[in-house]
């Protein structure tokens, strides 16, 4: 029995649990409240796609509607999908690794349409591995049964989203609440049959469905739904990425026949108050709560307290979750794609909110975004460290809209320093702080890749956006992040307010280049939305845009609208995403533009050796005397040497490091090279004394003279490639 149920509806990610149910029973633990959480997407996949699930599954697909040869197959193979899928779902588990083989070898996994890619395979993954290639073609053959579920069981399957057209863009609730009068689908009855077992195993309080995006909006109103009928004691409460940005203008009161309260932004401050009034403890108090009073939607914000701190919130508790159950797949060749799709990763926030908050395609009204807090290097790195205890995994998705830069340093700098073997990744913008030697300090903390928005790669469109960055500037920071080994992946949009056809047509010019140059890994195209918090869509007539005013009841944040240009942004669509395969594949750079596309495009503007020329600017030297100065290598031995010219002779040193590939060595007067010795001991990154480039400076004249002769050295200068770090 405990206090309160926490759930993640169908459907979010196969390979990882969504975290918000983590992070709020983290904060419980604190208040000392009782919950236990489950992520109910999961587990409704392990029961469908299992043998019994299978079997069940085949037996209600209905032929009423004439069916694709497609599906007339997979269901003619069914004995060889039951035979197989619980050594698939084992294998993609990682607890059944020498299935890889079979796997590999063909004639073992049963194949429909999604494997006619397959003459692909080598071209899009080169040389992969065995077990990333056998993952693949396990994932192809659950798409396959995907695609048999959609035409023949429920047209609302997906396995990151469910019934996602009834949650976009809703601006009334009648489609919703109608379809939820209808039966229950099968999916609905797997779902509802485990959500009956565990609240009767439980028995909460009051039960809080954390609802990230639109593909989980129908579960979460068809789980609260059978709760009230069954459970018609218990309340329940709905929070999350989707109502925090999609019921801000909420009127309808039929949402209140399936919930109780509905919450906005942080979740930690309002739970506790609804805990707290669920139990009596304190009286009709609460914070950022939408409730039916009178048979009116009322919001009360009548708490005078103030939402708690990031370093009051506790460690993210990721107990009860079926870890160890989750599936990692290889969808497409896309590497970053990969790594959301492929494997665990426990998942924090560096920072509360964007220390930047201008872009204004975003939502930077809202409080996820506009209130800005960072943690405390330290705290976070504890954090890391109890949450490697909890879930024996080591890898880290920051999920920041964009991680500090500073706070980064920080970070990278205390996981070096605690010797901690970790694997991370986060967003980032691509902004000049990210220099060669932060970018190195990063890889050697263990960060494998950033994403960043280059958004329109052209610099009109980057300074309407207020991005912050020019193009020149990303092209440096890519390259930065690339030779130090971490991916980079760029995300990328088109069809901006007042964008035009050559502006479309030079920003492909431009990512064409990144990618040929080998500083970009990985991008994806995204055509731009509208949505109601950000400054288009508060002040559409200062960007050109026409909106569709509807009536909002219920769900507001993508609004439709016309741009005064007239252009048809959607056309470009199809060759702007294959130009970019290609690239990502390292082929078709010397195609023209045009080749994209199946109407008349203009000539690029943009000249072809463009990046190159951005690459080769200058490096400034200056360095600031603020900077600080961190060795992140190991202690040379010393060999010492009398060196003689014209009659006259003086003892050198020669000091000889390792580092993980290579050893190297370089030569000093003795004195020098006794100095350094000490220095790097100081300025070791596995110490606790810190030195900016000023007090090296001020060191050094005290028994030399002109540092600048010194640092500037070839000697500093071999250093500088081996990890003497200027941050």
């Amino acid at each position: 029995m405990k206090d309160l149920l926490l759930i993640t509806p169908p459907f979010t990610q196969l390979n990882t649990p969504y975290p918000a149910t983590a992070y709020i029973k983290g904060f419980l633990n604190t208040k000392g409240i009782s919950a236990f959480q489950m992520d109910l997407g999961i587990e409704v996949i392990l029961e469908l796609f299992s043998k019994n699930g299978l079997q069940e599954m085949f037996q209600v697909a209905s032929f009423e509607l004439k069916v694709t040869e497609n599906s007339n197959r997979i269901y003619s193979l069914q004995n060889d999908y039951i035979k197989t899928i619980d050594a698939v779902i084992a294998f993609l588990q990682g607890k059944n690794p020498s299935l890889a083989r079979q796997i590999c070898s063909g004639n073992f996994l049963p194949e429909a349409s999604r494997f006619s890619q397959l003459d692909d395979m080598e071209w899009a993954f080169g040389t992969m591995g065995m077990q990333d290639k056998a993952k693949h073609l396990a994932t192809l053959y659950l798409e396959d049964l995907s695609d048999f579920i959609v035409e023949c069981v429920d047209e609302n399957f997906g396995f990151s989203r469910y019934a996602e057209r009834l949650g976009r863009s809703a601006n009334s609730f009648d489609e919703l609440y109608n379809h939820l009068k209808s039966e229950p689908t099968y999916i609905d009855k797997i779902t509802l049959k485990i959500l009956k077992d565990r609240v009767a195993e439980v028995q909460p309080k009051l039960v809080c469905f954390s609802v990230p995006f639109p593909g989980n909006l129908y579960s979460a109103f068809r789980c609260a739904q059978f709760i009230k009928t069954h459970f018609p004691k218990i309340k329940i409460a709905m929070g999350g990425g989707f109502p925090n940005t999609e019921l801000r203008e909420l009127k309808d009161q039929r949402v209140f026949e399936f919930f109780d309260f509905i919450t906005l932004d942080d979740g930690e401050l309002p739970i506790e108050l609804l805990y707290n009034y669920e139990l009596e403890i304190t009286n009709y108090e609460f914070k950022r709560t939408f409730i039916l009073e009178n048979n009116e939607v009322t919001y009360i914000n009548n708490s005078t307290r103030q939402d708690y701190k990031q370093s009051e919130v506790g460690t993210p508790d990721y107990s009860d979750l079926q870890l160890q159950n989750y599936i990692s797949v290889i969808e497409i060749a896309n590497p970053m794609h990969s790594l959301w799709s492929d494997g665990r990763w426990n998942k924090l926030t560096m920072a509360h909110g964007c220390y930047w908050g201008k872009c204004t395609f975003c939502d930077i009204s809202l409080d996820y975004i506009k209130l800005y807090e960072p943690i405390a290097a330290k705290i976070l790195v504890d954090r890391m460290e109890e949450l490697i205890a909890q879930t024996g995994e080591n890898g880290f998705h920051f999920v920041d809209e964009a991680a500090p830069p500073a706070l980064m340093r920080e970070v990278a700098l205390e996981i070096i320093k605690r010797r901690l073997v970790v694997s991370w990744w986060t967003n980032i913008r691509f902004e000049k702080s990210f220099s060669a030697d932060l970018c190195v300090l990063l890889k050697a903390s263990g960060c494998i890749a950033v994403s960043g928005g280059l958004e329109v790669a052209s610099d009109r469109l980057l300074e309407l956006i207020k991005k912050g960055v020019t193009v020149e500037q990303v092209a440096q920071v890519t390259r930065n992040f690339t030779e130090s080994g971490i991916m980079v992946h760029a995300y990328l949009m088109y069809g901006y307010p007042t964008q035009t056809v050559q502006e479309t047509v030079d920003s492909l010019e431009m990512v064409r280049q990144l990618f040929e140059l080998g500083i970009l890994q990985s991008g994806f195209w995204h055509q731009f939305a509208m949505t109601a918090h950000s400054p288009v869509g508060m002040f559409p007539e200062e960007f050109g845009v026409i909106p569709e005013q509807n009536e909002i009841t219920f769900a507001n944040n993508d609004i439709n609208f016309k741009d005064k240009t007239g252009i048809n942004h959607d056309k470009f669509s199809f060759g702007l995403k294959k130009s970019l395969f290609n690239y990502m594949h390292g082929i078709c750079f010397d195609y023209d533009l045009q080749d994209w596309f199946d109407f008349k495009i203009p000539t690029t503007k943009i000249p072809s050796d463009y990046i190159v020329s951005c690459l080769e600017k200058e490096t400034d030297f200056n360095i600031k005397p603020s900077a600080k100065i961190v060795w992140i290598g190991g202690k040379p031995t010393s060999e010492t040497f009398t060196k003689s010219k014209k009659g006259n002779s003086w003892e050198m040193t020669k000091l000889t490091f390792h580092d993980k590939t290579e050893t190297f060595d370089i030569s000093l007067e003795k004195d020098k090279a006794e100095w350094l010795i000490n220095t790097l001991d100081k300025i070791s990154v596995y110490g606790e004394s810190k030195s900016t480039f000023a007090q090296l400076k001020s060191d050094f004249e005290t028994y030399f003279e002109d540092f600048e002769l010194f640092w500037y050295s070839k000697s500093i200068a071999t250093l500088r490639g081996f990890g003497l770090l200027v941050l």
